[in-house]
């Protein structure tokens, strides 16, 4: 195994699963570059990196813009190096039901998952390539194979699926892997959002999601994170392609 220290970014990691697997990238001996949309928000994230020892940087960005993207992996590469890990995990949700959705809510969630996921992609490719070594993660879920009332979250997250496992092809030969994860129910603030919505407590919500899974609990963003590290980790060079399921049972 190499000495060398990785530099990696996780996006939408301000708050939820980017957090947790910025942490857990960090506690692996990488240097993270914290990228959410406002800088400032990364703080409580960055914070908790350093205190446990690491090294960490506050980015702001936003990852479906073309310019904002170039700039925040310029911001990476001069102020921590190199990046050849890459965890895309910035999403936004936008539910409705097909015939009350607008075309905003659509155009907003596949720009933030899969145009974001292409810029992040294709501007920190060349740093792989030149290193002759990249990790890439990317966040699908199970809404992948449907979810009422997430026609454009659905789409997007089948889509980060085969944009996957094609970087998989594309990107092989040069020693970087591509594969994604796909998280069931995760307690986060996204999840407690949907509870509101729906008109639930958040805990009822989480009684009824586990009764559900069978290992009878709900995911933590820490179970995200174990999955995210053994990805990104120098060990998992064979594996590339991949979409594995983080659900707590089977999923088709």
């Amino acid at each position: 195994m190499s000495s060398t220290v990785r530099t990696a970014i996780v996006t939408g990691a301000a708050r939820g699963i980017g957090a947790a697997v910025a942490k857990r990238l960090a506690s692996d001996g990488m240097q993270v570059a914290v990228l959410d949309l406002d800088a400032d928000n990364c703080a409580d994230t960055v914070a908790a990196i350093e205190a446990a020892g690491g090294k960490a940087l506050a980015v702001g960005a936003n990852v479906a813009d073309e310019a904002s993207v170039a700039a925040a992996v310029e911001k990476v590469v001069a102020e921590l190096g190199e990046p050849t890990v890459l965890i895309n995990n910035a999403g936004i949700t936008r539910d409705n039901l097909l015939f009350k959705m607008t075309v905003e809510d659509w155009d907003a969630v596949m720009a933030v998952h899969l145009r974001g996921a292409f810029l992040m992609a294709r501007a920190t490719q060349k740093y792989m390539v030149d290193n002759k070594y990249g990790r890439i993660v990317n966040l699908s879920s199970t809404s992948a194979q449907g979810n009422r009332g997430q026609v454009n979250y659905s789409a997007a997250k089948a889509g980060m699926q085969g944009f996957t496992k094609t970087l998989s092809i594309e990107l092989g030969k040069f020693g970087v892997t591509a594969n994604a994860i796909a998280p069931g129910f995760i307690a986060t603030e996204m999840t407690a959002a949907t509870a509101e919505r729906v008109g639930a407590s958040f805990e009822d919500y989480k009684k009824v999601a586990a009764s559900q899974i069978p290992v009878a609990r709900v995911g933590e963003p820490e179970d995200i994170a174990h999955t995210a590290s053994f990805l990104a980790s120098e060990g998992a060079g064979f594996v590339s392609g991949q979409v594995i399921y983080v659900a707590g049972g089977p999923k088709d």
